[in-house]
């Protein structure tokens, strides 16, 4: 289940006492911020349609396959290289939906524009790109077990996606695991460049998780 909540527009408030009150969709949308203006409002570019939810989401015809919220983009279907360390108690897995629609754009091996059934031809570039060696990068996929306290992280931020954990606002867990929207928030104007959770002056987001 995803958690979203809204404070932005009215609109997507409305949608979300839908979807609560209807049952349909299990989600609560957790939208910190707004899309309008950040780095994932693509309105202003041709490929786009003038649409900013459209190359994510659609309200008719989307992929039921995917548990995000009326997915409307390809996603990826590649493998990738993960972080290791000797100081590691979990091994990473491969990345968990919750990653995927983040690497579906991110990773470079799915355009932009592959949206709606259609397969674009604009592709991530410069410091957005990650690729798929995620070797060099914050582990994801991972069920992280502290070492100072020894338990797995779902005691502290709550079982599936988000619930019942102290820190389900800040860095919430996907099926009891660090995915990239443990750290980002893809409908987040308010933290640029990085559309963070949280600020992190003074390293204050990771602190949360690694506390000196």
């Amino acid at each position: 289940m995803f958690n979203l909540r809204c404070k932005a527009h009215p609109a997507l408030l409305g949608m979300c006492a839908v979807v609560g009150a209807t049952g349909v969709l299990s989600y609560r949308i957790h939208c910190v911020g707004d899309i309008v203006g950040s780095g994932h409002d693509f309105s202003a570019l041709g490929w786009s349609e003038s649409e900013i939810c459209k190359p994510c989401h659609t309200p008719h015809h989307a992929d039921l396959s995917v548990s995000a919220p009326l997915w409307n983009h390809e996603l990826t279907g590649a493998t990738y290289q993960l972080y290791d360390s000797e100081y590691l108690i979990e091994e990473p897995e491969q990345p968990g939906e919750a990653s995927l629609l983040c690497l579906s754009c991110h990773d470079g091996t799915v355009a932009l524009d592959s949206y709606g059934g259609n397969h674009g031809a604009t592709f991530i570039e410069g410091d957005a790109l990650i690729g798929t060696d995620l070797s060099d990068d914050h582990p994801i996929g991972i069920a992280w077990t502290h070492q100072y306290r020894g338990s797995n992280c779902r005691g502290c931020h709550g079982s599936g996606h988000h619930g019942g954990g102290l820190f389900d606002f800040v860095t919430p867990f996907y099926d009891g695991k660090v995915e990239c929207m443990s750290c980002h928030e893809p409908h987040n104007s308010e933290n640029e460049p990085f559309m963070l959770r949280m600020s992190n002056a003074g390293s204050a987001m990771c602190l949360v998780c690694h506390p000196v």
